[in-house]
């Protein structure tokens, strides 16, 4: 042992739980060629962290900028929301403007600025060995800036989420990187856009791990929450940490109220089935008309306009539509309105194929069905918001993880978390019985391409045979006969 001691050898661990008695040996475990390989890649997830973080923030504030042109008249980089009892009917005016402005720079920059930003990242994943074009790093965030900025009812995560994963895709290219590595800086790149937004770390790595990796090893598990990490600090460093959405009413639920949380996963997963059953058709309506699609985000926002006039806060981002539904300012017919014209003019705008995102929208239809039937389920109103808010992302997304860690995070209720989860659960279960494939997964399905472990069908049916083992007694219970 005391030759041992003195002795300082070079080995390669066998197995990592033979590390610590290798050291007790005096034996110094070699650090593998791959090791050095993951702490660089690591190292390239951090400085796209930083340039993620930045990205995020310049396309907020551009947002604003677009905002109060748009609906105030005025240079301002302070957030905004549109202002459609200012500007009367010109209000019909300036989506249409918008999508013009969206569907000349598709047809003459990049048509894959259209739609919301996490499928072309899927599909460019999957089918290009992660190489997204260089020219998407300015065209997605600026399109989505004027969809957004005119009043698209979208939500900004996308678009940046898109952002990310192109930085991540370009610095991968410019590098010699294989791969899979550079789809790991892509999901990376998608992750820290995500958690600059938000300041949702875990739930960025989730999203990116279920939608973009689609496997869970070290090595491109850790980059991603470098990543994330890197871009949450930036994040609080700039605007203070605050939660994304703040709820100050209790979210807590009681095991008497977990049956009314399941009900509300039904709902949910046959929410989330519809709408994208809704988005989908209206997509292949635009499609069976003779307009060329460059036209198409012009015609989605006649629909916009016609919404900000009868329900205003069914246009624009609408973050804070999120807070007065759990706080109990927004009650009744005003939840019902807002739900209804939200999904329709989110529908309309994204079916026509402009620039905008999934998740604000959709946690805003799954918090208004919370809020609407919370008396029903005999479930308190901030507990019945988020969780239609998990849930109804969930059965959309197929992110059953990423959507529940989500809400808990972005409001600050870390005791939401597990009624969410199982919510988002049924809901899952609920829309892909009802449609298969997810919103995310339909759009590049219908192109031909095959997303692992996204098949849409969580239960066998008559495509897998289930053998069923018969229950026999033992032998000294049997009859006589029997035996």
């Amino acid at each position: 042992m005391a030759e041992a001691e003195q002795r300082q050898t070079l080995a390669l661990p066998l197995a990592p739980s033979l590390t610590p008695v290798l050291v007790m040996c005096g034996i110094r475990p070699h650090p593998t060629r791959s090791s050095r390989r993951l702490g660089g890649i690591c190292v390239l997830s951090a400085g796209i962290a930083i340039l993620a973080a930045l990205a995020a923030e310049i396309l907020l504030r551009l947002i604003a900028v677009i905002t109060n042109l748009s609906w105030n008249g005025s240079w301002s980089l302070v957030t905004a929301e549109p202002n459609p009892h200012r500007m009367g009917w010109w209000t019909l005016v300036i989506p249409v403007a918008g999508g013009l402005i969206v569907g000349l720079m598709a047809r003459c920059g990049a048509p894959g600025i259209r739609g919301h930003g996490i499928p072309e990242a899927m599909e460019l994943s999957l089918t290009k060995r992660g190489c997204i074009p260089p020219r998407m790093v300015v065209l997605k965030p600026l399109s989505a800036a004027i969809a957004i900025g005119t009043g698209g009812p979208f939500g900004a995560e996308g678009p940046i989420i898109a952002t990310g994963g192109a930085l991540g895709s370009l610095l991968g290219q410019i590098l010699r990187v294989s791969t899979r590595e550079r789809r790991t800086l892509l999901a990376a790149g998608a992750a820290a856009g995500m958690a600059a937004i938000f300041g949702t770390p875990i739930a960025a790595v989730l999203l990116a791990v279920e939608l973009l990796l689609f496997e869970f090893r070290a090595s491109s598990f850790i980059p991603v929450v470098v990543a994330a990490a890197v871009a949450t600090g930036l994040r609080t460093l700039i605007t203070g940490g605050a939660v994304a959405f703040p709820i100050t009413g209790p979210a807590g639920t009681s095991a008497s109220q977990l049956m009314g949380v399941a009900v509300l996963g039904v709902l949910a997963g046959i929410a989330a089935a519809a709408v994208t059953r809704l988005v989908y058709g209206i997509e292949d309506a635009f499609g069976r008309t003779r307009v060329h699609w460059m036209w198409w985000p012009a015609l989605g926002g006649i629909a916009v306009g016609v919404t900000g006039l009868i329900e205003p806060r069914a246009i624009g981002i609408g973050y804070g539509n999120l807070t007065d539904l759990a706080e109990g300012h927004l009650l009744g017919l005003g939840v019902l309105g807002l739900l209804l014209w939200k999904t329709c003019a989110w529908s309309i705008a994204l079916g026509s194929g402009t620039s905008g995102g999934t998740l604000a929208p959709l946690i805003t239809i799954g918090g208004c069905i919370g809020a609407w039937s919370a008396t029903g389920l005999h479930l308190p109103l901030p507990v019945a918001v988020l969780v239609g808010m998990a849930a109804v992302f969930a059965g959309a997304s197929h992110a059953v993880l990423a959507s529940a860690v989500f809400v808990a995070e972005a409001t600050g209720q870390a005791e939401v978390a597990g009624a969410a989860l199982l919510a988002s659960a049924i809901s899952w279960l609920v829309a892909s019985r009802m449609i298969g494939a997810s919103i995310m997964v339909e759009k590049i399905a219908r192109r031909g391409v095959r997303v692992p472990g996204h098949q849409g069908d969580p239960l066998p049916r008559d495509r897998e045979r289930v053998e069923r083992a018969a229950f026999r007694l033992p032998r000294f219970w049997r009859r006589r006969g029997d035996r």
